[in-house]
């Protein structure tokens, strides 16, 4: 059984390690944790790891957020991995910094990323990890916000829940989705 797990971002220095770009932070720790390494590929940077008897295609599409889904798509098809076995982690506004979210489908609520991986697939049915960024920003600042890096005293906070999404992916992958959905959505995370 293989595994497409996604974390959306933007490439480039400027946008590494913002908060839009949790997606590519996580993916990075769980392909950094089980002793992966990531190659140039068709749209993507990918790493292949196993765990527990299961495959699992990581990617961080370079295709800039809006366009995830043209990578999301080629990945799933080239790969044969079926819809319910792909797991895409995204930044969410809408959830306080001290939540976690997952989801087994549902609406992009706004994102452009999830827009585009709606649009490639043709359904809103796909599993969906949501990395609660918060929304303290000033009226008409969310695009500089949400472009922005973690400021000093978030970081702590924000690497426990890397860690933690970290968990819920090896969750997903060996358990199910509502095991995953059980481990995280009710909690409150802090230090």
């Amino acid at each position: 059984m293989k595994f497409l797990i996604v974390g959306l971002g933007n490439v480039g220095d400027e946008y590494a390690h913002t908060r839009h770009n949790i997606g590519f932070d996580v993916v990075n720790a769980l392909v950094t944790k089980h002793k992966g390494n990531f190659r140039v590929d068709r749209l993507v940077y990918a790493a292949d790891i196993k765990w527990k008897g299961k495959s699992i295609l990581c990617i961080c599409p370079s295709t800039f957020m809006n366009l995830s889904g043209k990578a999301v798509k080629y990945w799933l098809d080239k790969e044969k991995i079926a819809l319910e076995n792909l797991f895409v982690m995204v930044d969410e506004l809408a959830l306080p910094l001290n939540k976690l979210r997952i989801r087994p489908g549902g609406s992009d609520a706004g994102h452009n990323g999830l827009r585009s991986i709606q649009e490639s697939l043709a359904t809103t049915e796909y599993p969906r990890l949501r990395f609660g960024i918060g929304n303290d920003y000033p009226k008409g600042m969310q695009s500089e916000f949400v472009l922005g890096k973690w400021r000093m005293e978030e970081e702590p906070l924000v690497n426990l829940k890397i860690q933690k999404a970290v968990e819920a992916i090896e969750i997903f992958v060996t358990q199910g989705i509502t095991a995953a959905m059980n481990a995280i959505n009710n909690k409150d995370f802090s230090l």
